[in-house]
């Protein structure tokens, strides 16, 4: 695995250097931010100065310290989510790889119908219905992004459930689970990984994007969106603190292609 990073292209390990320090604000936020993410220390919009390097928000909190806290909120709801699509969607895209059939057929259609939706409009509407907590955040998200998931598990192990080593498996009389688990999953886990990290991102922004429009992450919660809406009257005076949040929304996305693009290099059988 050693050698494989070290053949990685310097666009892969600047991928991993900005994950790893993402990780470590996530881990450490508590010990790394110089105030709590609620606590009011100033008036409004205080500038920059070397007490508040940042300066502070539309209620006078400290924008570095929620800046902080906010890479633990968003950053941890949205690998949640992910996990949670791929749970869903993977096991159902391999039960309808699988099985076939009339579930192949239910299930497709179902998801379909879902994804002839547009993301977006569907998350605002169904977290209207169901409230706008983080846990009806995740599960929103999770089962819309689900659908995208079903759909490339299912095309993928398509191309494997009728090879014959998975044939064989059968006729030996092994059990379905074990056919799914240990002759067809291995087999497509190199699209999916790099759909994971690729699933992440759209995740994320998703996240962003309604916390931006007040129906993500609530407030007095700090996150990355909800900070750019807070914010956004101080980019008439010049001031660039409300871009922040959206260059770390940005930094983190292009560092996580960079790493699924190396990956998807390293799947693919291309050289250099």
């Amino acid at each position: 695995m050693w050698e494989e990073f070290k053949k990685a292209p310097l666009s892969a390990w600047f991928g991993m250097l900005m994950i790893l320090c993402y990780l470590v604000l996530m881990v450490f936020a508590d010990l790394i931010a110089p105030y709590s993410e609620t606590e009011v220390v100033s008036f409004q919009y205080a500038p920059w100065s070397s007490e508040f390097l940042l300066g502070t928000d539309n209620l006078g909190r400290d924008m570095l310290s929620r800046l902080i806290f906010a890479a633990r909120n968003t950053v941890g709801i949205a690998i949640l989510t992910t996990i949670l699509a791929f749970t869903l969607g993977g096991a159902l895209g391999l039960l309808a790889a699988t099985i076939g059939g009339w579930l192949d057929q239910i299930l497709s259609r179902l998801v379909e119908m879902l994804m002839g939706v547009p993301a977006l409009i569907l998350a605002l509407l169904l977290l209207t219905v169901f409230g706008t907590g983080v846990v009806s955040l995740i599960c929103v998200i999770a089962v819309i992004d689900a659908t995208r998931v079903y759909r490339l598990t299912r095309s993928v192990a398509m191309n494997v459930v009728v090879m014959e080593f998975v044939d064989a498996a059968r006729l030996r009389g092994e059990r379905m689970g074990w056919i799914m688990r240990r002759e067809i999953l291995p087999n497509i886990m190199p699209p999916l990984v790099a759909e994971f990290g690729l699933r992440f991102c759209f995740v994320f922004l998703t996240i962003s994007a309604l916390s931006f429009l007040g129906l993500g992450v609530q407030p007095p919660t700090a996150d990355w969106g909800s900070m750019v809406r807070d914010n956004a009257t101080l980019i008439s005076f010049g001031d660039i603190t409300p871009l922040l949040p959206a260059a770390a929304i940005g930094l983190l996305t292009i560092s996580i292609n960079f790493i699924v693009d190396w990956m998807l290099h390293r799947t693919s059988g291309l050289k250099d």
